[in-house]
């Protein structure tokens, strides 16, 4: 039986707020209801129903300022952040408006509670860890926020307080919805004031977890970083996609420790191999762990999100744990090392003539990661964190060697390496090595 089966979306009460028409229309289409993400209404142009894998028309008339005046009745008063929702349910109605603030067009998106979505990242909660979750809109992440909060607060039986900027988790009206559980709901007046209600639930109310939705600015990545220096478990969603744009974020940085410019002396310089400027981690992270979530069943997973950063900012792959869930609910973990994006912020770049495989900079790919192919996302399945790149394709068929220099120029090598097509990299640890150069 799949985790997937137990969900709550009260989704008759978001249809009941829409014109006849488009209700009609929605009930009669034959999609799977489940996969219903929102409905778009703009003026002068068609209704539209947007699902998890297709986009569907809902009406041949175009929406018309009644029909948008239509909803807005039927539903609460927006915020400053031009979002509004219907009372004790997860729905969420996200205005439009024109210069002269009337509302043309409105997005009704889809809440629903699914129970059983944590067991994806179930022992990675159940550690006490602080962990912040990252994705692209649509792939769960306040789903997964609120099912955290909820066995945190009934199965763990913490202390949970949820501040909940725009009602999004715990719903619209002052009653919270049953989705949470037993978890504390604080609501926030506007939006630039949520750094200032997180410092307030730990101040005021004791918690033992906080729940957070959107970090988005310096003040609350400051206020994050205060709570979890009080000993306070955090769990929050961040703008961002991966670990590797969230480093080169200058304003959300600081979640995972700050990156800043370090000068070495010319010994310890030649000591590493590398330029004498080099970017290191500037604090500890505020989150322990760090969750990828790529679709509502399969996320990416750094359970040491300082180990992940140190090396990212060495040049290497950090080692990572992809997890997936199949249609019966069972959940697959497989240990992986995460090639990283593009990012001449971090002293790296994708070589165009390689297809994006070998990374150059301030370390010169001297982080053992040969030369890789199929992209900058891609990533070696089934094997250990500890395990050296996968053969290069490149030279003869022979197994790729792992060396380990000493005394030896690296750049110099990589070049032969290069240039002779050998299937070898270079590592920078001996016990990670097939075989040793030197000169001495």
């Amino acid at each position: 039986m799949s985790d997937r089966a137990d969900v709550t979306n009260n989704i008759d009460l978001l249809l009941g707020a829409l014109p006849a028409h488009i209700t009609a229309t929605i009930q009669g289409i034959d999609a799977n209801p489940a996969d219903l993400l929102e409905v778009v209404m703009d003026l002068g142009r068609l209704p539209e129903a947007r699902y998890r894998d297709e986009e569907r028309f809902l009406s041949d008339r175009e929406v018309t300022q009644a029909d948008i005046d239509y909803v807005i009745e039927r539903i609460g008063a927006f915020g400053e952040d031009n979002r509004a929702g219907i009372p004790r349910t997860l729905h969420r109605i996200s205005a439009m408006r024109n210069r002269r603030g009337t509302v043309i067009g409105l997005t009704c998106r889809v809440g629903r509670a699914i129970f059983g979505t944590v067991t994806i990242i179930r022992d990675l909660v159940e550690t006490g860890k602080s962990i912040l979750l990252l994705g692209k809109p649509g792939t769960g992440k306040t789903t997964l926020l609120r099912e955290t909060a909820r066995v945190l607060a009934e199965e763990l039986r913490k202390r949970v307080v949820i501040v909940d900027t725009s009602n999004e988790i715990a719903g619209d009206g002052d009653i919270p919805h049953p989705g949470i559980g037993r978890a504390r709901r604080m609501q926030v007046p506007r939006p630039a004031e949520q750094h200032g209600v997180m410092i307030e639930a730990v101040e005021n109310h004791m918690p033992e977890v906080i729940v957070i939705d959107e970090i988005g600015t310096e003040l609350e990545a400051m206020a994050a970083r205060t709570i979890a220096e009080r000993g306070v478990q955090l769990v929050g969603t961040a703008h961002g996609n991966t670990l590797d744009n969230l480093m080169i974020n200058p304003t959300l940085s600081d979640l995972v420790g700050g990156i800043q410019a370090v000068t070495l002396g010319d010994e310890e310089a030649r000591r590493r191999g590398t330029q004498k400027t080099v970017l290191e981690r500037k604090a500890p992270p505020t989150f322990d762990v760090l969750v990828e979530i790529e679709s509502w069943d399969s996320v990416t997973v750094y359970d040491d999100v300082a180990a992940a950063v140190d090396a990212i900012l060495r040049g290497e792959d950090p080692p990572a744990e992809l997890r997936s869930r199949d249609a019966d609910g069972v959940v697959q973990v497989e240990t992986v090392r995460r090639e990283l994006i593009d990012a001449p912020a971090l002293g790296r770049r994708i070589s165009p003539a390689r297809g994006g495989g070998e990374r150059f900079g301030g370390e010169r790919g001297g982080g053992g990661g040969g030369e890789r192919f199929g992209g900058p996302r891609l990533r070696e399945r089934g094997g250990s964190a500890s395990s050296g790149s996968a053969n290069s394709g490149s030279g003869s068929g022979g197994p790729t060697q792992r060396i380990f220099p000493f005394g030896v120029s690296r750049n110099r090598l990589e070049t032969a390496i290069e240039r002779l097509r050998v299937p070898a990299v270079i590592v920078r640890d001996m016990k990670d090595a097939t075989l040793v150069m030197t000169l001495k």
